[in-house]
């Protein structure tokens, strides 16, 4: 009986043995897997290396960041102390707040994605291992030139949250500011690439049978994850744009003498800022679900339950961004909602906490240093959590907003609920990347300095906040009683800092990278990342038919290792893996995957410099700079869409596997999907913007253009529409035609530039300037993103033009024409809602 795609679960039962394996297989899988040497190896794209750098690099800026909190513990451990500077302290207190948040704990948790998924899913990679090679890339550039900013005077000094009036021009008129909003924005890219690699990973290449209800709490906890990244982010993304366009170009969206608000900056970025929180918290939650059972030696209890926590937390925390503006005046209905949504948003997490405790009591955890820190973090987030709960209240809120009380519960909550399980996971899977585990004895030491600093940094601040005393200052008078509670937080700081370099002298003792999982499963744990690896991840993919395989079937990884299951060789001659359907994980196709690459690594430098470029105003070199990336980036593309000449492979139990397929079965085709729904996101927080503004200040709006220009503006839009869906349905014709399908494509191109020309030049020819007020602000900002999404359409049309030269462009279907197609279709689509919404209303709406 088959299911209702056609596969045949029994035919999972015609795997050979071992003895029927071709001698020679082992040996073609693993030449065609080999890494690069020396220098070459910065041109790996293997999660294995990548998810490594990427940690590491996580890690280093942790340490950085700490550093510098030490810095400002010490300049606030006495009164008057003259350690730092007013506006040395600002630089660090703003470079602080955005390496833990932007620089660590998101990239941290996308990085422990990249390493654990694919062994956890017994992939033999994410799906666009060249996107994960570059996104880190860029991270990690874009990321030193960020903290180098400190030694040049040019550090960010307006907090890591950049409230405006105070990031203008007016009060912040270097390009310190600059460094911020082009430096984050570039970073989140890098954040938006991992996530979208992320989903398409956990829903395309889990390995067969490993149905949604069998994945690993940690792949629950990654996709949902990732799918907040991408409908949380792009309000940062349009907040910095917005910010960097009203210094660069007096555009007025938060002048308010000029119909700007302030508060639009604050909405923008705590609708991302909430939800980053628990997009930091829930992976780290996942992690210590894992942990937890594997310590426990027992079943994880309450599996749907902590499923459904954590989907319930990430659609909740999307109620709660106010939480942080209860003290802007807003309506007290509004103020109401916020207070109970920031209430409602602990029961999700106090599921998932009842859970861990049930575990742990349920089996026998040993005291060893994973458990060690799993409890800690737990103790430690549950205090964090229970000041929350207090915070939410709007009275409470109003007598501790921005005082240490806050600074206290957000570490509480960040330490407890991130940093602890991070550690954790440290000690817990560096076995699977290291030939030696890290040291019990040393790792003990680690934990108590850590956990003992933390409280001893962090519990007095609750009370100094009581006090008084505010936060983002660089200094207090003598005689408040200050003293004694600043000190003693001062002295803590150290402490947590001991903890941390013993740590770095316990990877120097004994992490030596290997992947070839020679440590083995030091804590026991039942999930398929301790199956026997090498770069190709495991010998072959196996049938997963419980959530702790390893456990359930104790001869799985003999069996793995011997090439009796999925994908054993390469029967392509390529890198390949198995995609599956994204519910029940049946396998639908084999995915040919790229190899090691340059364009990768020069991409991400390039995409650097042109940000970099910009933020010191060198505008010629920064477009140079972002021409030759974006040329980077098509040449890393140029290689991927290709049918390889075998058309079917067997995949293993007498399985033939197409290795060509396009439509939505693809995984090019959801990574598409995602793309232009972050796209969206970034449209409809503009829409946002718009209407916010004109909410607050509508004596500042004035009649749009002619309404006759709405008409030849959306029928560009729509023939562009049109034209680009003829082009595909041209393609799928077996036989050529008079009319090319790739000169559809570029006709619906030239429409989509014509409607953006027209839409322009009449709102110019009717005085309709950004400058003049917030309403024109917003305006551009619409034809802004408009005009970059146009331009991305026709460098898309190009590049499928090339293509088609070289008769790469194959019918009756093609990946590079469909993703084409879908992404002119959705600028036709913006285009047309842009022009009706800032032409009818206000006005003829």
């Amino acid at each position: 009986m088959t299911s209702e795609t056609g596969f045949d679960p029994k035919l999972y039962e015609r795997f050979p043995t071992a003895e029927d394996r071709p001698p020679d297989e082992l040996e073609k899988l693993e030449e065609i897997w080999k890494a690069p040497r020396g220098w070459a190896r910065l041109t790996v794209v293997n999660n294995n290396y990548i998810g490594v750098y990427y940690v590491a690099a996580a890690f280093l800026f942790f340490v950085l960041a700490g550093g510098l909190a030490v810095i400002m513990r010490t300049q606030l451990a006495l009164p008057l102390n003259g350690v730092l500077s007013q506006e040395t302290y600002n630089q660090f207190f703003t470079m602080h707040g955005t390496m833990m948040m932007f620089l660590f704990a998101v990239p941290a948790v996308e990085a422990l994605g990249v390493l654990l998924l694919p062994q956890m899913l017994a992939a033999r990679d994410l799906p666009f291992p060249r996107l994960s090679a570059y996104a880190f890339w860029a991270y990690l550039v874009g990321g030193l030139a960020f903290f180098a900013s400190l030694f040049f005077g040019l550090a960010p000094d307006g907090g890591w949250f950049m409230y405006p009036p105070l990031t203008s021009r007016i009060y912040s008129p270097g390009i310190n500011a600059d460094f911020w909003l082009l430096g984050i924005g570039f970073i989140e890219i890098s954040a938006i690439a991992g996530a979208i690699e992320i989903v398409v990973g956990v829903l395309r290449t889990r390995a067969p049978g490993m149905t949604l209800d069998k994945m690993p709490i940690f792949a629950w906890a990654m996709l949902v994850f990732a799918v907040m990244i991408i409908i949380a982010f792009p309000a940062v993304i349009l907040g910095t744009l917005l910010l960097e366009m009203e210094r660069a170009l007096n555009w007025p969206f938060f002048d308010p003498t000029r119909g700007g608000d302030p508060l639009l900056w604050q909405h923008l970025f705590w609708f991302f800022g909430h939800p980053e929180v628990y997009i930091i918290f829930l992976p780290a939650a996942g992690l210590t679900s894992m942990m937890v059972s594997a310590l426990s030696r027992t079943p994880l209890v309450g599996y749907q339950l902590i499923v459904l926590a954590l989907v319930a937390t990430g659609f909740i925390s999307f109620g709660v961004w106010a939480h942080h503006m209860f003290a802007t005046g807003m309506p007290m209905l509004s103020v109401s909602f916020f207070s109970a949504a920031s209430m409602a948003v602990s029961v999700p997490a106090g599921v998932q906490v009842f859970s861990w405790i049930a575990t742990l009591a349920s089996g026998k955890p040993g005291y060893n240093t994973p458990t060690l820190f799993v409890v800690g973090g737990l103790v430690t987030f549950v205090m964090g959590g229970l000041t929350g709960v207090m915070v939410a209240l709007v009275p409470f809120d109003w007598q501790v907003h921005d005082t240490h009380f806050i600074v206290a519960h957000l570490h509480y909550v960040l330490i407890g609920g991130m940093v602890f399980p991070l550690f954790a996971a440290f000690y817990y899977w560096t076995p699977m990347t290291s030939s030696k585990p890290l040291s019990e004895r040393i790792g003990k030491w680690v934990f108590w300095l850590m956990f003992a600093g933390m409280h001893v940094t962090f519990l007095p601040m609750h009370l100094t906040g009581f006090m008084g005393m505010p936060r983002r200052v660089y200094t207090y008078l003598p005689g408040m009683d200050l003293e004694i509670t600043n000190l003693i937080s001062t002295a803590g700081s150290y402490m947590i800092g001991a903890g941390v370099l013993l740590f770095l002298m316990d990877l120097a003792l004994n992490f030596r990278f290997t992947v070839d999982n020679d440590a083995g499963n030091v804590y026991g744990g039942g999930t398929l990342e301790w199956l026997p690896t090498g770069l190709y991840s495991t010998r072959s993919i196996p049938v997963v038919k419980s959530r702790d395989p390893l456990w359930d079937d104790p001869d799985i990884g003999r069996n793995v290792e011997q090439g009796r299951y999925f994908l054993p060789g390469a029967p392509t001659g390529h890198r390949e893996t198995i995609i599956t359907s994204p519910i029940r994980a049946e396998p639908q196709y084999l995915q040919i995957m790229p190899g090691p690459s340059v364009w990768p690594l020069l991409a991400a430098i390039f995409t650097a410099g042109f940000f970099l470029l910009l933020t010191i105003q060198s505008y010629r070199p920064g477009l140079v700079s972002g021409v030759i990336a974006i040329l980077c980036v098509l040449r890393w593309l140029w290689e991927t869409d290709r049918p390889v000449a075998v058309q079917s492979a067997d995949a293993g139990a007498g399985i033939e596997l197409p290795t060509y397929v396009t439509g939505p079965r693809t995984h090019g085709w959801w990574a598409m999907v995602i793309l232009l729904i972050v796209i969206g996101m970034i449209f409809l927080m503009t829409i946002f913007s718009y209407l916010y503004l004109y909410g607050i200040h509508p004596q500042f709006w004035t009649a749009p253009p002619d309404i006759g220009w709405l008409f030849p503006i959306v029928g560009a839009h729509v023939a562009a529409f049109a034209l680009a869906l003829f082009g595909r349905a041209l393609l799928a014709r077996e036989t050529s035609t008079h009319w090319s399908p790739v000169a559809s494509v570029l006709y619906a191109a030239g429409a989509l530039v014509a409607a953006f020309v027209l839409d322009l030049q009449t709102w110019r020819g009717a005085g309709m300037t950004g400058e003049v007020s917030g309403q024109g602000a917003v305006v551009h900002a619409f034809l802004s993103l408009q005009g970059m999404i146009t331009g991305v359409a026709v460098l898309m049309t190009g590049y499928l033009a090339a293509r088609n030269s070289r008769a790469l462009v194959t019918r009756p279907r093609n990946n590079s024409m469909d993703l084409t197609v879908i992404f002119i279709c959705y600028t036709a689509g913006q285009g047309i809602v842009s022009a009706l919404l800032t032409r009818l209303f206000p006005g003829a709406i």
